[in-house]
């Protein structure tokens, strides 16, 4: 089997949800979303296999969230999205993909679900 991850190496969950998944013995493709971001499609695509509003998959903790003031556009999931792809550090993370199933790994366990 092969899963997608994408990763943030600065934090925390997202290197202990990559360590659950080789310890796993999983193939992983590792995808450091900050510096590659998902394009709009792969983002409608982890959206819809999430079962969330954009608005939902993002870090509401982030000043750039408030700076934004994304409440105020909270009605328009194109715009969300687009803002996501432009300031990747606005997405929740890490994302898990396999078996066309996404999971935010929150906490790490909750890959075990989708492999």
């Amino acid at each position: 089997m092969k899963a997608k991850i994408f990763h943030n190496p600065r934090c925390s969950k997202s290197r202990q949800t990559l360590a659950l998944l080789l310890d796993n013995n999983i193939e992983i493709e590792v995808i450091n979303y900050l510096k590659t971001p998902p394009n709009h499609k792969t983002l409608q695509n982890i959206l819809k296999m999430l079962g969330m509003d954009p608005v939902d998959l993002m870090r509401k903790s982030e000043a750039l969230y408030k700076e934004l003031d994304i409440d105020n556009r909270a009605d328009n999931a194109q715009t969300l999205i687009n803002i996501m792809i432009r300031n990747p550090i606005l997405i929740e993370r890490p994302i898990v993909v396999a078996n066309n199933k996404a999971v935010i790994g929150r906490p790490p366990e909750l890959v075990l679900d989708i492999i």
